[in-house]
């Protein structure tokens, strides 16, 4: 072999050793083993479940009900890039203007309020934002519930860090200025127009609309679950959940849209309620079968949904019981399981730079004989079946939202955790045995609820 020729394999062999060496390097440094170890182990499980254990629920018995509730207009003056399958740029048009909702309750002791967005999560720089702008109000409010319609046609400009930035619009503190200024408006609106009011708890089967997302003839979560209030006045609020993913838009669409929950709440309001707010359920797992992706279809779907709620009503009772009870669960979690492949993750320092604070936490409300609960993690409706009988046992209507300020990823069933599905690969954040330790965390919640 020719001096030149041994030269050349000698240089390309140091380049390949070298190369080598420096990808075995950068892999060590962020890449690490998925933990399988049972979760029941876990001292943040344990931990939970005590702190669970030793909460005690602020508690008011009051004579009357008193709600109020306001829309206000948050879109922005220039077009913000949209949020929602993948990074699509800025949306080039406006079809449905963007608005964050306020419901105010009281029963004369304690106030709560649920603040709802359209828009695909509630991140917890934007629900802390609210928060201080909340306190340095002074507005009047014990507890407030973050909510979300999980459009996926929404805006971005309110997710920072690298992540936001790749994947969910950046962050404008333009735009999340002007989340906070409406949402303190839309909240002074709803306490400033509290009156009395009835309430009453109303379940539709709507299952002819949902899917699951995995299992062909999979189980789902077919009900809206719905409070209406009426005011002396006649006028009447409702707020509703359901299950569907409102992924009804088309991927390629790029306009602004709030998806199916704005035109079903636009139908509502069209006939007989002055008000309605829509708060996504436990989407994980469930899509909408709707009969097409445009808007026109959208519509529809939201037509047949609206339409729904009248014909298929399964249960309806009053709220008698003028009592409200809140509480508030940090979670604690397992390190953060960004998968690779199986049984590769990201290391946690490489999840938290790039994904950031996660705030996971649990928000408890129970209003008379109704307990909501809403989650950080994004709950799969195949757990709900359970958690009702549970309910139902103890004499409590219940009732599940997610999107709380806090965002964690999904929560589906440990059994699905090796397949291959973007909700349990790429987005089920902390870990096998997050289906379960959710499992046990609602039921232990409405166990310890009573009527």
């Amino acid at each position: 072999m020719a001096l030149k020729e041994k030269n050349i394999l000698l240089k390309t062999t140091k380049v390949l050793s070298w190369t080598f060496v420096v990808l075995v390097v950068i892999g060590l440094i962020t890449l690490t083993k998925v933990d399988r170890s049972p979760i029941q182990d876990q001292g943040f499980y344990k931990e939970t479940l005590e702190r669970l254990d030793q909460n005690t629920f602020s508690n008011s018995q009051g004579d009357t009900w008193i709600a109020g509730w306001s829309s206000v207009n948050m879109t922005p003056d220039e077009p913000a890039d949209l949020v929602g399958y993948a990074p699509r740029g800025k949306y080039e048009f406006v079809q449905d203007s963007s608005y964050v909702k306020a419901l105010a309750l009281s029963n004369g002791k304690t106030r709560i309020a649920w603040l709802n967005y359209e828009l695909l999560i509630v991140h917890p720089t934007l629900a802390e934002q609210i928060q201080i702008a909340i306190k340095d109000t002074n507005l009047p409010v014990d507890q407030v519930i973050f909510t979300a319609t999980h459009t996926h046609s929404g805006m971005g400009g309110y997710m920072p860090g690298p992540m936001g930035e790749i994947a969910f619009g950046g962050f404008d503190q333009r735009i999340v200025d002007q989340m906070v200024s409406s949402s303190l408006s839309a909240l002074q609106n709803a306490i400033a127009t509290q009156d009395t009011v009835s309430i009453t708890y109303r379940k539709s089967d709507a299952g002819a609309l949902v899917a699951n997302r995995f299992v062909k003839d999979g189980p789902t979560d077919p009900f809206v679950r719905q409070l209406i209030f009426t005011k002396k006045s006649g006028k009447k609020a409702t707020f509703l959940t359901y299950s569907a993913h409102a992924t009804a838009m088309s991927t390629k669409f790029m306009g602004l849209s709030g998806d199916y929950p704005f035109y079903l709440t636009k139908n509502l309001e069209a006939d007989g309620f002055d008000f309605a707010l829509y708060a996504a359920g436990t989407v994980g797992s469930h899509r909408p079968l709707r009969p097409g992706n445009t808007p026109e279809m959208v519509e529809l779907y939201a037509h047949q949904l609206d339409s729904t709620l009248n014909l298929r009503m399964t249960y309806f009772a009053t709220l008698k019981n003028h009592s409200i009870k809140t509480g508030y669960l940090p979670i604690s979690l397992r390190e953060p399981h960004l998968r690779v492949s199986d049984n590769l993750r990201l290391r946690p320092w490489l999840f938290n730079y790039l994904l950031g604070e996660t705030n996971a936490h649990l928000d408890i409300s129970q209003i008379g004989s109704t307990l909501m609960i809403a989650s950080s993690g994004e709950l799969s409706g195949v757990f709900y079946e359970k958690w009702e009988k549970l309910a139902q046992s103890k004499g409590l209507n219940l009732i599940i939202t997610t999107f709380n300020g806090g965002y964690i990823g999904y929560i589906t069933p440990d059994e699905l955790y090796d397949e291959d599905f973007h909700e349990v690969r790429e987005m089920n954040w902390y870990g096998p045995g997050n289906g379960k330790y959710f499992d046990n965390l609602i039921e232990k919640v409405i166990e310890k609820s009573n009527p």
